[in-house]
């Protein structure tokens, strides 16, 4: 008997999708941590998700960027105390 093929699980798009836990913004304490981790990833030789012009700013404005430019593929856990959770990608939230 062979094992199932593991299915993906359908992400909602952005524009359809509701925010039910916490604030219909990244806070900035998301966002610290989204461009730390991104930043951290690109100085160790990660490929940018963005095209960089130009003179070369350093990893954290590369981060930053591509947070703005919306061109990360991350998805933000928020959960409550009593064990709910919701999983919310950041294009689902206003910049």
């Amino acid at each position: 008997m062979s094992p199932k093929p593991a299915r993906k699980a359908k992400q909602p798009s952005a524009v359809d999708f509701e925010v039910k836990i916490g604030p219909p913004k990244l806070t900035r304490f998301e966002r610290a941590r989204i461009v730390g981790a991104r930043s951290l990833q690109l100085a160790m030789g990660a490929p940018a998700f963005i095209p960089i012009e130009g003179a070369y700013k350093g990893p954290i404005q590369t981060a930053m960027l591509e947070l703005e430019g919306d061109a990360l593929p991350i998805s933000i856990r928020r959960s409550l105390p009593n064990g709910i959770t919701q999983d919310i990608p950041i294009k689902a939230l206003a910049n």
